[in-house]
Formats: structure tokens, C-alpha cells, sequence
């Protein structure tokens, strides 16, 4: 995919180096020389120096063979006009806006970004996990709460235990995106081995977690 990433801030530039490393094509854009300068050395990437709510950088960034655009500035509403810029002026389909404060997701479900990421309420939930010891944790909700991204924690007599991911019949409309393994973060394939103690991350449509809980932790 080409991603263009608006933003070359700490999350903006982990982003940035997470995605080169799974061959996506990418190019970044910030308002920071020194920063476009750093990020240019280090990652091969095309870098653009200038103001992304300016049409013409984002036209510089590839934004019209772009299948993606994320707007993860430190500025709510400078992260708004980009998705809007991207969607309206360029008819992008996918647009990912970050969300530094939690009073304005409504907004940007309103305005339909397709995925605003408010990082703000994924840290709350990774505490309230911690503190509570649930064995589920909807971490994200996208595409104006009809999807949902949700940790499932398996204890000793999960059903799933020691089965292949392939032998496993998710509800509809629900994938595993990712396994949590102690340190080890896997991508699971048809032949992944489910293992107790495992923190399964998965997709799925809102209204099917009871269904996904009860079906990987036993529990609903």
C-alpha cells in the first residue's frame, strides 16, 4: 500500500518505521525541517517538509495514489482538515486520524474519518485492565462503532487451548489480528498453536464479543 503519514512526531515516526518494515510504500509530512531532516537519514521514506492542510503538500506527499492517510499531529483540528482535505479534495476512501482529546472523537465520527484513534482512551483501557484483571478489553471501537478491536486473555481451561487457529470457527465477521505472548507479539496463521496465558487481539463486529469471549475464553 502507499501510506502517506502526517506527523513526524514519536508516533508519527514509530508509525512510519513499523510500516516500511512491512514493505508498505510510504511518505511523511511535517512542518519541522530538523525533523523531515532526521526522519530522511534514517528511514527510506520520501520525506515533505511543509503545512499538510496546504492542498499542495499533501498533492507533493502522493496523495493521489495514496491508499491510506494518517494524520497523527499533536493538533485535534489540524488532524481533521487533513482527513477532510484527503476524503473531500482527493476522494481517498481511507483516511486514520489521531485523537489527542478523548471531547473530540464525536466530531471526527461526525465528519466520518474512518478510523479516529483516540490514544487517550486506549491507555485508559490498558490500565483499567491492569488494575481490574479482566479477561476482556474492548481497546477501540471504528468506522462509527460498527467494528471493534478487543483483547480476550486465555485462562487454563480456555476451549482454544492447544488448537490450531485453523480448527477454530470464529463468529462472522470476526478475524484475529494478533497474539500476545509474553514478550512475542505473533501473527497468527492457520497453523498457530493456541497456548494458555496468551492475550489474543482480534476484529470483530460490534455485538459479537460475548459470542468471541465465549467461544475463545469459555466465559461469557
Amino acid at each position: 500500500m502507499y501510506i502517506v503519514i502526517v506527523g513526524a512526531g514519536k508516533v508519527g515516526y514509530f508509525l512510519a518505521r513499523r510500516l516500511c518494515q512491512g514493505k508498505h510504500t510510504i511518505s511523511v509530512v511535517d512542518r519541522d525541517r530538523q525533523v523531515c531532516e532526521d526522519i530522511a537519514k534514517e528511514l527510506d521514506v520520501l520525506v515533505i517538509n511543509g503545512d499538510a492542510c496546504d492542498p499542495k503538500i499533501l498533492e507533493e506527499a502522493g496523495i493521489a495514489r495514496a491508499d491510506v492517510l494518517a494524520a497523527v499531529t499533536g493538533d485535534d483540528e489540524d488532524n481533521l482538515i487533513i482527513c477532510q482535505l484527503a476524503k473531500e479534495r482527493f476522494s481517498l476512501q481511507r483516511t486514520v486520524g489521531r485523537v489527542n482529546n478523548p471531547d473530540n472523537e464525536h466530531t471526527f465520527n461526525e465528519l466520518g474519518i474512518d478510523v479516529p484513534v483516540d490514544s487517550t482512551k486506549i491507555i485508559a483501557k490498558v490500565i483499567e485492565e491492569e488494575v481490574s484483571f479482566s479477561d476482556f478489553v474492548n481497546l477501540m471501537s471504528f468506522k462509527r462503532g460498527k467494528l471493534a478491536i478487543v483483547r480476550v486473555d486465555l485462562p487454563d481451561d480456555a476451549p482454544v487451548i492447544n488448537r490450531q487457529v485453523k480448527d477454530i470457527s470464529l463468529p462472522k465477521d470476526a478475524v484475529l489480528v494478533s497474539i500476545v505472548r509474553g514478550e512475542e507479539v505473533i501473527l497468527p496463521k492457520g497453523d498457530t498453536v493456541l497456548k494458555t496465558g496468551d492475550d489474543v487481539i482480534a476484529l470483530t463486529m460490534i455485538g459479537n464479543e460475548p459470542q468471541l469471549l465465549s467461544l475463545l475464553a469459555g466465559k461469557l
